[in-house]
């Protein structure tokens, strides 16, 4: 296991947004690298999960296009490793596994979305681009945006949060979430909402992607399923972040 922050030196002649695509189908590489590279993304690629971290180091891509069935090391682990190393590395899975389990465990673990191949180009590219823009507004916050609600603290440019005085570690999809969630803090919020907001997409009912963040989040800050005192179920598919002091 990895541990501790990746050390990368950003390229300031760097232009293109840099995607690095880890998968150990040749075909399906060159023809996902050409269709993105022709809309304006920098492509890399490697094909064995265990070759990821270093290839990280030496790019610095900006996002990371994840198989899951990969040899050396499979993706899920991959991505657990990325996010001991990286946590903020926006990490979209694209595999042929699609059972609603490794949906799931894939989100649970800390990727950021979820595609099943195969996949039309342009939903792909509609998927790195929201994701890219997400990331892009991340960097160039200008200024520190803190939120307190009584032991709770969320800032969003360090993208720390801190409850009782001890900080809570999560994944960069967890935190957008909850920093969705206490930006509103006191209003009911609908799931499809949420994952527009979320992913610049509109997402079919059944995405479950929320409900994996929100149960994680829950365990996080102590929230039982009896009782929710903190992030509230509001049926059908409405959340609510309490306004009282935490």
């Amino acid at each position: 296991m990895v541990t501790g922050a990746l050390a990368m030196a950003r390229d300031p002649a760097r232009v293109l947004p840099r995607v690095l695509m880890v998968d150990d189908d040749d075909r399906l590489v060159a023809a996902v690298s050409e269709y993105l590279g022709n809309n304006g993304l920098e492509m890399r690629s490697v094909s064995r999960g265990d070759e990821v971290l270093g290839e990280v180091r030496r790019a610095d891509p900006d996002l990371i296009i994840l198989d899951l069935m990969l040899p050396g090391l499979d993706g899920f682990e991959v991505c657990r490793q990325l996010r001991d190393a990286a946590a903020h590395m926006p990490v979209l899975i694209l595999t042929a596994r699609d059972e609603d389990f490794d949906h799931v465990l894939g989100m649970e673990i800390g990727a950021d979305d979820y595609l099943i191949k195969p996949v039309a180009p342009r939903v792909l590219l509609a998927h790195v681009k929201a994701m890219l823009r997400r990331q892009a507004t991340r960097k160039d916050e200008g200024q520190t945006q803190t939120l307190t609600f009584g032991a709770l603290t969320i800032n969003r440019l360090t993208r720390e949060v801190s409850l009782l005085g001890e900080r809570i570690t999560m994944t960069s999809a967890e935190f957008d979430l909850l920093w969705l969630l206490a930006s509103h803090a006191g209003e009911l919020m609908h799931r499809d909402d949420i994952l527009k907001r979320l992913r610049g997409l509109d997402h079919a009912h059944e995405d479950r992607s929320v409900d994996a963040r929100l149960y994680r989040l829950r365990k996080r800050f102590g929230d039982s399923d009896g009782v929710l005192r903190r992030i509230k179920t509001v049926r059908p598919h409405r959340y609510l972040f309490s306004v009282e002091p935490w």
